[in-house]
């Protein structure tokens, strides 16, 4: 800015400030921070190994794949959670990575049996492969997630929270931890604004938490807080046959690394 004037600086600078408040944009992450992240994303939901980077749940109609246990339904299967394994591997081939033809289409294990009687097949054995050799770009396609996300929760979010989602949103992401735990939580348990993501019409998302979250004190504290009260509202409103109470310590404790 060599040569200008310092009222047109100020006003260029005025003006970088505005753009950075109102985009819904966050930003992108550093090697350190992608391998960082992934592993613990890939801690959270697989305990760090490889085995769990391939699991179906019980109950489920669905796999759940890589560090973020990313859902991928067989054909003519669908359910009340987002799909985004077919995601990931599009962000895989976009970014040079080589995956097989076969991990384009639908899932091909039509039941959990089917799907636990081949694990150590030849399908699930290179598919664990690719997972435990992409973590940082499965961190960034969880981030991609996260920059999505906050431009839908806001499109979502009645008008009179938007500027609560915004600030909390930011707030969080300051945080030497806040980026991370945003991502975790996405990642996790999604945006919150898939209508069909509801137990009697209550979301669990990260929309929900963000809402439900104090504006004021500490701002990660306040995220676990808020996240711990939506997820245990989400297990007294889900069907009594899922037995969500059994997953709820294991969530609680995933909460807990965004303080440490």
């Amino acid at each position: 800015m060599v040569g200008m004037g310092a009222p047109k600086v100020k006003i260029i600078m005025m003006l970088l400030i505005g753009l950075l408040a109102n985009s819904p944009s966050v930003r992108a992450l550093s090697d350190r921070e992608a391998t960082e992240i992934g592993r613990r994303i890939w801690k959270n939901e697989c305990a760090g190994t490889v085995s769990g980077l391939t699991s179906w749940n019980s109950g489920e109609n669905f796999a759940s794949l890589g560090i973020g246990h990313f859902i991928w339904y067989p054909a003519g299967q669908r359910g009340p959670f987002e799909e985004s394994f077919p995601g990931l591997v599009k962000f895989l081939k976009a970014n040079g990575q080589p995956v097989k033809d076969w991990m384009s289409g639908p899932c091909p294990w039509k039941t959990r049996a089917e799907f636990l009687g081949d694990a150590s097949g030849p399908r699930l054995s290179e598919l664990r492969g690719l997972l435990a050799g992409t973590v940082p770009l499965q961190a960034r396609y969880a981030a991609q997630r996260l920059d999505a996300a906050l431009g839908k929760m806001l499109d979502a979010a009645p008008a009179g929270d938007r500027e609560k989602v915004r600030t909390n949103f930011r707030r969080v992401a300051e945080e030497p931890l806040g980026y991370y735990a945003l991502m975790d939580y996405v990642n996790f348990k999604g945006e919150g604004v898939n209508s069909a993501e509801r137990y009697r019409d209550r979301g669990w998302g990260l929309l929900q938490v963000l809402t439900k979250m104090d504006s004021t004190g500490s701002a990660l504290p306040a995220f676990a807080r808020s996240a711990d009260a939506v997820l245990t509202q989400r297990v007294k409103n889900s069907p009594p046959e899922r037995n969500e109470a059994k997953w709820l310590p294991g969530w609680r404790n995933r909460l807990k690394t965004y303080l440490q």
